[in-house]
């Protein structure tokens, strides 16, 4: 049995993985990537690695932090512009993790020796583009606004929040939500063709009708969930981290050690 489907039958008792777990280590991470403002090919790749590691490996709960971390981190190295990728203490310190940056190093070490150092994948995030380029290249100049890959994006990464989705093909889960966008559009002059077009690429993708359409009642039970809770949503507004002031007093001292820049004199202007 894969460690994910270890995790799925998994009790909440504190002492192994269990679905819950994995779907809040993704929402910190979601949180996390948005603070530093990395792309949406971070966070997806981050979500592949981590779901990747956990499907090889079983762990223990005081260690999905460090997993988790670990994963954006990786992630960071491999998209971001180098100018772009923070100190791994100061990732630390920002998430407030309780691990050092020789912990975080031996733990990434492990991660990539257990995914044979194959740090690429294919994620849902690259199928969706590139079925969205296709059906796009497929439909006129009016039909083309109706597919918001902006939106598309923002629902994939609600869709990265749920378990369910974690042993799915990346390609079947970026089907489907390109499906259930395209039934929630009312106008029927514009949605026909965008069904055409998705019909045309489910053949070429050999993708069997009853497998599409339970994905894609899974992505729209997820959609509404997602959209009835009063969590933060992805692509909303920019996280801002609120503290009250008797979570400031415990927070580690390193959260204080900031360097702050010199006032400028007025006369070197």
């Amino acid at each position: 049995m894969s460690g994910l489907r270890l995790i799925e039958s998994s009790q909440d008792n504190g002492l192994r993985m269990t679905t819950r777990l994995r779907e809040l280590e993704v929402k910190d991470l979601l949180s996390l990537t948005r603070f530093f403002g990395f792309s949406s090919e971070t966070f997806s790749l981050a979500i592949s690695l981590l779901d990747r590691f956990l499907s090889v490996m079983k762990i223990q709960p005081k260690h999905l932090s460090c997993v988790g971390l670990c994963c954006v981190y990786i992630a960071i190295k491999s998209t971001e512009e180098e100018k772009n990728v923070p100190l791994a203490n100061e990732l630390i310190r920002i998430s407030q993790r309780r691990f050092t940056v020789s912990d975080m190093m031996r733990m990434e070490k492990i991660i990539m020796e257990k995914l044979y150092w194959k740090v690429k994948a294919p994620t849902a995030l690259r199928f969706l583009r590139l079925f969205h380029n296709i059906i796009q290249e497929q439909l006129d100049a009016e039909s083309k606004k109706i597919l918001s890959l902006d939106r598309l994006e923002a629902q994939l990464k609600a869709c990265h929040c749920s378990f369910v989705f974690s042993k799915m093909k990346p390609s079947m889960l970026a089907m489907a939500l390109l499906c259930y966008e395209s039934q929630e559009q009312h106008d029927p002059e514009y949605s026909d063709k965008i069904a055409e077009a998705l019909t045309s690429l489910q053949q070429q993708l050999n993708i069997r009708d009853g497998d599409l359409v339970c994905v894609r009642v899974l992505v729209g039970k997820c959609l509404a969930e997602y959209a009835n809770t009063r969590c933060s949503r992805p692509n909303g507004q920019r996280l801002r981290w609120t503290i009250s002031g008797r979570t400031a007093r415990q927070l580690k001292p390193s959260y204080y050690k900031i360097t702050h820049l010199p006032t400028i004199p007025e006369s070197a202007c």
